[in-house]
């Protein structure tokens, strides 16, 4: 007896052939790009290595903000302050990879492996550069009695006192802050003495430069900016690339004319443990470029004395890998040590 096989409905095998390598092709590449898709599906933890009230947790925090709004999924923010900053990258560089465990890093990612002997951490090996975020530029700036208009005029002066008892005296707010390794940085390129007067903050350094007990200083410009536009402090030039946002018509150093002298900013980052999945860090990373290129942030940084900028995984690698060797070398030959 012979049997008899029903025959698909005409145009169905056709549509089944066709549309095997495409399901093929779905399925294994489903991988990467479900795990982007899904990423992320939990809250995510975003640690400041300082307490609540400062530029580091604010900029912290209007990230977290945006990054909520366009992940769909709750940013947190955990002040965990102590050793520069150095307690909560510890931590960060101990969590999962899985991008869930964040930090909003400074400039002393690169330094505090120099600082702190006992528990150090290789800002390229241990961790995931995701975004740069903004500069935070300094100022130089003096008494206004002080007979120095502009840093040609500056350097003259300390060049003339360099060599006797009474060399410029510079107020400096914190051992390896940005404005003490931008004074090295100034005294070496100009060839210049200057005598450091140590200072807890820069409030207290500022109130003394004002009073004349100091000649001079490179406090941050958010901290300087009120005093310059009152005419109680001169500015004189600020460190970066280009000129600050907050005081844009205050030449650079490099503009002044020591162009042997143009980084010595401090900076803020977007960074994860490392092993990050290559596909998180990128998504991170564009959501980031969109954040700093949106006009409320850019304003709500310059008020704050950070001046945006934007930097995918790959540019901050490089930029990190430099300043850890730049600030290596000044920080061994002029022994600068942590404040215990």
């Amino acid at each position: 007896m012979q049997t008899c096989r029903q025959q698909p409905p005409p145009g169905i095998t056709r549509r089944l052939v066709l549309a095997a390598p495409v399901a093929i092709a779905a399925f294994s590449l489903g991988g990467p790009a479900l795990a982007q898709a899904r990423y992320p599906t939990k809250p995510i933890t975003l640690l400041v290595g300082f307490p609540p009230g400062g530029s580091t947790d604010f900029i912290g925090r209007l990230v977290a903000q945006k990054l909520t709004e366009v992940l769909g999924q709750p940013v947190v923010v955990d002040n965990k302050g102590g050793a520069n900053g150095l307690l909560a990258a510890n931590a960060v560089a101990a969590a999962a990879p899985d991008g869930y465990t964040l930090l909003l890093t400074s400039m002393g990612m690169t330094t505090n492996p120099y600082l702190y002997r006992k528990t150090p951490r290789d800002p390229v090996r241990d961790f995931t550069s995701i975004a740069m975020l903004a500069s935070v530029p300094n100022v130089i700036v003096v008494n206004p009695s002080l007979p120095a208009r502009d840093l040609k005029e500056l350097l003259a002066l300390a060049r003339s006192r360099s060599s006797g008892t009474t060399p410029l005296t510079l107020a400096t707010t914190g051992n390896a802050a940005p404005g003490h390794l931008a004074s090295e940085l100034l005294q070496r390129a100009a060839k210049v003495r200057f005598e450091f007067v140590p200072y807890k903050g820069s409030g207290p350094a500022i109130t003394d430069i004002i009073a004349g007990h100091v000649d001079m200083s490179l406090p941050t410009v958010l901290a300087a900016a009120p005093h310059i536009r009152s005419g109680k402090l001169r500015a004189i030039a600020v460190t970066g690339s280009k000129p600050s946002a907050m005081l844009p018509d205050v030449p650079t150093i490099s503009q002044a004319g020591l162009k042997e002298l143009s980084t010595g900013s401090g900076w803020y980052a977007l960074i994860g443990p490392a092993g990050m999945p290559k596909d998180v860090v990128e998504r991170l990373s564009s959501e980031c470029q969109k954040i700093m290129a949106n006009a409320e942030v850019h304003e709500r940084f310059v008020a704050n004395g950070a001046d945006p900028m934007f930097m995918n995984h790959d540019e901050m690698s490089s930029f990190v890998a430099r300043d850890f060797k730049n600030w290596g070398e000044l920080i061994k030959s002029a022994n600068i040590k942590a404040e215990e």
